[in-house]
């Protein structure tokens, strides 16, 4: 196994470590009214301070990310689903070499970025989720060690725009770190278009469910071939051999290696962030076995998949933001349940309502289901023409008190799981 990046991890010069004087006297003061901010933040309620901290530092040293990302180890997590998740995962790996810096609140932006930075100042290694737009900017400024790319899909269509701009984007970024590994999944003909110009490609066999938004090639437009393993196009673009690969809950290696996942975390999406975040440990000398190991303690992300009671119900909440997402989720939904789906279009949501129709909401046939959030009446309609059964209250923990069911699935687009989240917190 090839660890690219294990001598970098003992040669810091901790002279010249973030958090020294080595630090312009701009940065410096940036920091010091990053913090303030974010302090003065927390003190009136108005919020965890993690975004106005950054972006206040930003606003006053532009250049505040390049010097924070200076002599760490970083790796920048990203992907249209499951960046929260792999985040998490890598992070937690990488704790059993020392402290890691990470935007574990989900703040992927800029700003965000630069907070998570800033409130680890020592810590050698830096777990940073990004989001997939920002991603040449933020590569650009902190020179990762490795880019985990996931998958990449239609999402908030109104913001991002067509998924094949934000592919060669990311295409254009990889091919200019020569010295960075990047950690993809072979199995979205997207992330690979984007990855193999890569200097140091290394390939996971993490499969797909979604592939709607790769029917067809990236670089020439013509129609990708699917068999049951594998794809490819006329071009020559095609499914890489992968030096990684997820059979079920085991996680095949280099060298015959076989690790098993053992996850308390439900589903193939998270088995596949999984199978990425040992592999991307593995190239900074982390065994993929105790890495594995580590993983198996997860049983939440930021409170998706805990199960809390409520008004004598047992609630487990779950987010999916589209339908790549929703595809991966709506399996989970146990058919023992009671089944409460919320959703909201705010602008972290993006306005654009025309996903719906692309969600396999047929799935839910037979079943009884409450439509809710703001936009309740929208997702009737869709469960309409799907033929599920359903009713509508648009507050979805009162639906959730009106129900006679004692266990409930409760489903959330971002700002309705939110919302959710954080009304439970407070119950």
């Amino acid at each position: 196994m090839v660890n690219h990046h294990a001598a970098r991890q003992g040669s810091v010069d901790r002279s010249l470590h973030p958090g020294a004087r080595s630090l312009p006297l701009r940065t410096r003061a940036a920091i010091a009214a990053g913090r303030f901010a974010a302090a003065a933040s927390r003190r009136t309620g108005r919020g965890g301070g993690g975004m106005i901290g950054g972006r206040t530092a930003l606003a006053l040293a532009p250049e505040a990310l390049r010097h924070l990302g200076t002599n760490r180890t970083v790796v920048i997590v990203t992907g249209t689903n499951g960046k929260t998740t792999t985040s998490l995962m890598l992070s937690r790996i990488l704790s059993t070499l020392g402290p890691v810096a990470a935007n574990g609140d989900g703040a992927n932006m800029p700003d965000g970025v630069l907070a998570a930075l800033m409130a680890a100042p020592h810590a050698e290694h830096a777990v940073l989720e990004v989001d997939e737009y920002y991603v040449p900017l933020v590569a650009e400024r902190v020179r990762p060690a490795g880019i985990v790319l996931l998958n990449l899909s239609r999402d908030q269509l109104d913001r991002a725009g067509e998924v094949r701009m934000t592919e060669r984007d990311l295409r254009a970024a990889v091919s200019t770190l020569p010295d960075t590994f990047v950690v993809a999944n072979c199995d979205d003909p997207l992330v690979t278009s984007a990855a193999r110009d890569a200097a140091q490609p290394v390939w996971v066999g993490a499969g797909q469910l979604w592939h709607d938004d790769g029917t067809a090639c990236a670089r020439c437009g013509q129609a990708i071939r699917r068999d049951s393993d594998s794809w490819s196009c006329v071009c020559g673009l095609a499914r890489p051999e992968p030096e990684w690969t997820l059979n079920d809950r085991t996680l095949a290696g280099p060298g015959n290696l076989q690790v098993p996942l053992d996850l308390r975390l439900p589903g193939r999406a998270n088995a596949a962030n999984a199978a990425i975040a040992v592999a991307a440990a593995a190239q900074l000398g982390v065994s993929p076995t105790l890495a594995a190991g580590t993983l198996r303690a997860i049983d939440n992300v930021g409170g998706r998949y805990r199960e809390v009671s409520y008004a004598g119900h047992t609630v487990r909440v779950l987010l999916a933001k589209n339908p790549a997402g929703w595809g991966e989720t709506l399996p989970l939904l146990n058919g023992n349940r009671a089944v409460v789906i919320a959703v909201n279009s705010r602008e972290p949501d993006g306005r654009d309502m025309s996903w719906l129709w692309d969600v396999p909401f047929e799935v839910l046939r037979g079943r009884h289901v409450v439509a809710a959030g703001e936009r309740a009446t929208d997702l009737a309609v869709r469960l309409s023409y799907a033929e599920v059964e359903h009713t509508i209250e648009h507050d979805p923990l009162r639906a959730v008190r009106e129900l006679d069911t004692e266990s409930v699935d409760l489903v959330g687009n971002y700002t309705a799981f939110r919302d959710v989240i954080g009304r439970l917190r407070d119950a």
